[in-house]
C-alpha cells in the first residue's frame, strides 16, 4: 500500500471520528435529557448512573480517535 493512500485513508477516518464524536457530543449537550429517557426506559438505569457512563463513553471514544486515527495520521505526514 501507499503512503499517499494511506495517509488519505487515516485523514478520512480522522475526519469522519471527529464528527461522529463532535455529534454525539453537542447532542449530548443538548438534549442529554431526551438521551436520557430513552435509555432509561431500555436499560432502566439512574441518572447518576447514565451520567457516568455517558462520560466514560465519551472520555474512551475521544482517547481511541486520537490515538487510532489523528496520531498515525500526523506521524504519516512528518515523515513525508
Amino acid at each position: 500500500m501507499e503512503i499517499s493512500i494511506l495517509k488519505s485513508f487515516l485523514l478520512w477516518c480522522s475526519i469522519i471520528n471527529g464528527g461522529m464524536l463532535l455529534i454525539s457530543s453537542v447532542m449530548l449537550i443538548f438534549a442529554g435529557g431526551w438521551v436520557y429517557a430513552i435509555h432509561s426506559r431500555l436499560f432502566g438505569i439512574s441518572r447518576d448512573a447514565f451520567n457516568i457512563m455517558i462520560y466514560c463513553f465519551i472520555g474512551v471514544y475521544k482517547m481511541l480517535w486520537l490515538t487510532l486515527n489523528v496520531v498515525p495520521y500526523v506521524a504519516l505526514v512528518i515523515a513525508g
